[in-house]
């Protein structure tokens, strides 16, 4: 790259930069937010709060990059415009393709940082994120027993805790479990702790009672104990698998599906996925295109190119409206793909028909002197 177009990448690749970083950094904080309730509500400590909310990064970045990657361009040509900046270099012998050159050496370095991601980081970090948000759901070792109130486990269990101190003593239990509806058994306890057995969640209760009423028998059967553990995993809702979602598999999973996904509303949106994975990158470059597209054609003019710039805004959001769009639409019928490549490549190539071509066909149809008018 010559000294110009360093410069004209450098002042692009700083606000694209500044820009992803804003849009990134308000939507992880919103899905932060989102996760506090893990937090509150699940006794998930600290450490895992920040895992969670690190492993949802790529997903983030995959929304704002081509955002960023666009309004930083058009932002920096924009201002080159009004600081005439471009008039001089094209004065000084800097030809359409040498000022469109540095957007689209970033486009390019947006792309590939795109599919990188797509290809891996997002499918690993998605999947990871669902197994610990997973594990914390239905883990019932992570659940909060909250003080003074009773806490609905699972259908079959219900725990009630008078105190619970800061080392996760629990004082004055309530144990009732109602599995079998014949012979319920409610549980009593001085102290009591949950512990770890193996992987396997266990309540060690210390000093109580177990009371069953047999209704055979028509009595009470009562049990003094100094320690007894109940074994948590007897009341788990959920099952111990899941499955995984298309946003959690790599590329060869999402166009080769196993046997075992054979549902065909889960293969078209497995192939849908796949599809995606390789546009999304590619709207890192249409996007700037559309830029270079509104501020390259035509006159530059110093006083503003402001109609341009929100034909350009107008155009992008029609097209992120019609990539979610033709996705729902292609989730239910899979011959609606192509329209989903239409939707990055026709706009892509129109952009780059007219940053190429349209200067020289306007400077072949322009009236003598008229170039002095444009630069003005």
């Amino acid at each position: 790259m010559n000294r110009l177009t360093r410069y004209i990448f450098r002042q692009c690749a700083g606000a694209t930069l500044f820009v992803t970083l804003g849009l990134t950094s308000a939507s992880w904080l919103i899905q932060s937010l989102k996760l506090v309730d893990l937090v509150v509500n699940r006794g998930v400590g600290i450490g895992l709060f920040v895992e969670l909310a690190v492993l949802s990064l790529p997903q983030m970045l995959a929304l704002t990059l081509p955002i960023g990657c666009f309004v930083g361009v058009l932002f920096s040509y924009n201002k080159m415009v009004s600081d005439s900046e471009l008039v001089v270099m094209r004065a000084c012998g800097l030809s359409q393709n040498g000022l469109a050159r540095p957007a689209l050496i970033l486009g390019g370095l947006g792309v590939a940082a795109m599919l990188t991601m797509s290809v891996y980081f997002l499918p690993a970090s998605k999947n990871a994120f669902k197994d610990l948000e997973f594990q914390i759901h239905n883990q019932i070792a992570s659940v909060l027993l909250q003080e003074g109130t009773f806490n609905t486990v699972s259908d079959t269990l219900t725990i009630y805790v008078r105190a619970r101190d800061t080392a996760g003593r629990l004082e004055g239990l309530l144990i009732q479990d109602s599995r079998d509806k014949s012979k319920p058994i409610t549980l009593t306890a001085e102290q009591g702790l949950i512990v770890q057995v193996d992987n396997t969640p266990r309540v060690l209760m210390i000093n109580g009672t177990r009371q069953a009423w047999d209704a055979d028998k028509q009595q009470q059967e009562v049990l003094t104990f100094d320690r007894y553990s109940l074994d948590l995993n007897q009341f788990r809702d959920a099952p111990g698998a899941r499955m995984l979602q298309a946003e959690e598999r790599f590329i060869p999973d999402l166009f080769f599906p196993t046997d075992a996904d054979n549902d065909p509303v889960l293969r078209a949106h497995l192939l849908v996925e796949g599809n995606n994975r390789f546009l999304g990158p590619l709207y890192c470059m249409t996007f700037i295109l559309v830029a270079l597209a509104a501020l390259l054609t035509g006159e530059l003019n110093r006083r503003g190119q402001t109609k341009r710039v929100l034909v350009a805004f107008a155009i992008v959001a029609g097209l992120e409206a019609m990539s979610i769009s033709f996705t729902n639409l292609a989730n239910r019928n899979p011959a609606v793909i192509p329209l989903m490549y239409l939707n990055v490549l026709l706009p892509a190539a129109i952009g780059l028909g007219l940053v190429l071509y349209s200067h020289r066909i306007l400077r072949r149809r322009a009236p003598s002197g008229s170039a002095s008018e444009a630069a003005a």
